[in-house]
């Protein structure tokens, strides 16, 4: 049946009998992406079996066909209630783009529409306008379009990669409103405005301006959109102690030197408190000369701390404003009246070592006080070895007595006071020989050795 089917379509081809629904079909498509071919066909053909060819239609250029919806990266669908069939190509690369049929099967000869299809790269554009703004700001993105557009569907994306953008539009002419985005189409001057409110900077990147055509490709025109951080005429870290004043200076453009001059404290300069209206604590004043202003705060307080702008600008123009980061920290007092700064996680662990702390003086007095005990000891020490030393030779018959009378052999206790004197009498000689400070021993006597007489001697002998 293909073989006659071939033959007979050969034959038509070359005597041009190909019968048409709709003349040529031109259909383009991205490289890497899917592509869709929409065939019509007549009443009375709903339930004929419809295909999708290549090349001469034969056996082996079949791609795909009602009767098995799914082959490879082909599918078809038959909408039978529009007299429609689609065929979906996925994974298109450069040898997809070329000639196809559609066709439809019938006794005789059969139906076929043909079908041009054309790649290009998934990647937009020659031409891109950038877009600079600042964060917090709003910007405004230009997309002009041709008037014969004029009431088809607008849309923006992000990224450069046409294939998808529709899918992935962040707001389109139909919504006109989404979140930060708001789009407005002027059909007369034929451009369509995309606002992005509240700029941060991850909005910075690739954007796309999609215009919709049912025939074709969508018309596109690119967009580089860079977000900058606001910043300020300088930035600057300062320090305060709690209960002392602070001075410091804000400078601004020459040209507004007759404008008001504010300072506002917080986080973010759009959501800041005015300072010097809200707290009696905070002044102002300005000094034109110098292009400058002094903020003065008469008692810093620990709730200070934060981020501060001061400027002179109410729109908050770029490059206007000097951003300031106070750290308050606070004083602690020591015992001997001098003064040191701790910051607030320092003081948190005050608790652990002010217990310890010792006043600067006592601590003076205390290591007097060792230093001398110290000295007192050595030369005790040094006085009692000198006696030692020199009385050895001389106590040796002493000692030979004391000993016998702790054996019992003498009870008379008037030899024990005999040797208790010699030994102070040698003592306080000593110390005199040493040339030491005289001691104020009470008990030193000099007086002769009174039981030192031949007859005790005698009566020890026998």
């Amino acid at each position: 049946m293909w073989i006659l089917r071939n033959l007979l379509f050969t034959i038509c081809i070359a005597l041009r009998c190909v019968t048409s629904a709709v003349g040529v079909i031109h259909v383009t498509g991205y490289v890497g992406s899917i592509v869709k071919v929409s065939c019509s066909y007549d009443e009375g053909y709903e339930s004929y079996e419809k295909y999708l060819c290549k090349n001469n239609c034969g056996d082996s250029d079949v791609l795909v066909t009602t009767s098995e919806s799914r082959k490879n990266k082909y599918r078809i669908h038959d909408d039978k209630t529009a007299r429609i069939f689609t065929t979906t190509i996925s994974d298109l690369h450069s040898a997809d783009a070329g000639k196809y049929w559609c066709g439809v099967t019938k006794t005789g000869k059969d139906i076929y529409t043909e079908v041009k299809l054309k790649l290009v790269r998934d990647s937009c554009c020659d031409t891109v306008t950038k877009v600079q703004s600042y964060e917090g700001y709003s910007e405004s993105v230009s997309c002009p379009y041709e008037s014969q557009y004029q009431n088809s569907l607008k849309y923006i994306c992000r990224g450069n990669r046409p294939s998808t953008c529709l899918q992935q539009a962040l707001i389109t002419s139909d919504t006109k409103q989404n979140g930060r985005f708001r789009l407005d189409d002027d059909k007369v001057s034929g451009t369509f405005t995309v606002t992005i409110n509240s700029l941060v900077k991850s909005d910075s990147g690739s954007y796309l301006c999609g215009v919709q055509r049912n025939s074709d490709l969508d018309v596109f025109s690119a967009v580089e959109l860079k977000v900058k951080e606001w910043c300020c005429v300088k930035s600057t870290q300062i320090n305060g102690t709690v209960g002392h004043p602070l001075i410091f200076q804000c400078p601004y453009p020459p040209q507004h030197r007759d404008n008001r001059k504010f300072l506002c404290k917080g986080d973010h300069r759009n959501k800041c408190t005015d300072m010097v209206t809200s707290q009696s604590r905070f002044a102002i004043e300005d000094n034109g000369s110098s292009s400058s202003f002094s903020v003065m705060i008469t008692k810093i307080q620990a709730d200070d701390t934060g981020t501060y702008w001061c400027g002179s600008d109410s729109q908050w123009s770029h490059g206007n404003y000097t951003r300031i980061q106070l750290s308050v920290v606070f004083q602690q007092h020591t015992g001997n009246g001098a003064s040191t700064v701790e910051t607030p996680a320092q003081i948190s662990d005050a608790g652990q070592y002010v217990v310890y702390a010792v006043p600067a003086v006592l601590l003076v007095l205390i290591c007097v006080l060792v230093l001398i005990v110290y000295k007192c000891k050595r030369q005790k020490i040094k006085g009692n070895e000198a006696v030692v030393n020199r009385n050895t030779s001389k106590t040796g018959g002493l000692e030979e007595v004391m000993g016998t009378a702790e054996n019992g052999i003498y009870g008379n206790d008037e030899v024990v006071r005999y040797s208790e004197k010699q030994t102070s009498k040698s003592a306080c000689n000593d110390y005199h020989d040493a040339g030491e400070d005289e001691p104020d021993y009470e008990n030193c006597t000099q007086s002769e050795e009174i039981y030192c007489n031949e007859d005790f001697h005698k009566a020890n002998r026998r």
